[in-house]
């Protein structure tokens, strides 16, 4: 039996923008709109983050604390969740991922999404769009009453989101050598999942990862 994946990156790959500061802006709108104000503090990490002051993860976790919280009670938080997918689907997707999201599952793969984004606002997004499986970033407190400002393991990201993904596939009983893989990606930390792939595509690439999709072979694809 041959397992057909399809794995895709999620922002600026499916979505035309980011997803991960809009997330915060349209909580703390909607749950704490005071912490609005804190916002010029997740600026000012971004730039911590540029000079490596802070690693990746830890910025996301101290930016989710400034503008959120660092506890949120799951059930107060949900429905936000939720309209921020909606906002999602109805302003940030591009629609050329949407017709070769819907060719893949034709074809007979299994489609995954695969991001550095939390799964919390991840799975809602990829529920509306169809994917069978989700590989993201979780919290701590990922099943909890409370989601705590803090990353369970990894950030899915570069080396860890392929780590993460062969995590995936062991825990699915699906052997490497009986899998076909494709994967798409706009940016260039994904050349690890990218070089995984039996099929790699370079979606609406930033210039590194166009240069090295030219170097290795690898199609691009440009999605309205």
């Amino acid at each position: 039996m041959v397992h057909r994946l399809a794995i895709y990156d999620m922002d600026r790959t499916v979505t035309v923008t980011g997803t991960y500061t809009g997330f915060l802006i349209h909580v703390a709108r909607r749950m704490a709109p005071w912490r609005l104000a804190l916002f010029p503090g997740v600026i000012l990490l971004m730039l911590a983050y540029v000079l490596k002051l802070v690693t990746r993860q830890r910025l996301k976790e101290l930016n989710q604390a400034l503008m959120i919280g660092f506890n949120v009670e799951r059930a107060k938080l949900m429905p936000h969740v939720e309209s921020y997918a909606d906002k999602v689907m109805a302003t940030n997707v591009r629609q050329g991922a949407l017709a070769q999201i819907a060719h893949d599952r034709a074809d007979g793969c299994r489609l995954v999404l695969a991001t550095a984004s939390y799964r919390l606002y991840v799975e809602p997004i990829a529920r509306r769009l169809g994917f069978d499986a989700v590989i993201a970033t979780d919290h701590l407190s990922q099943d909890l009453r409370y989601v705590r400002a803090k990353i369970a393991g990894e950030n899915c990201y570069d080396t860890g989101k392929l780590r993460m993904i062969k995590g995936w596939m062991t825990a699915e009983a699906i052997d490497r050598a009986h899998a076909h893989i494709r994967a798409y990606s706009d940016h260039v930390s994904d050349a690890p999942m990218l070089e995984y792939a039996d099929q790699p595509f370079a979606a609406n690439p930033h210039r590194p990862l166009a240069k090295l999709a030219a170097e290795r072979g690898w199609p691009r694809v440009d999605w309205s």
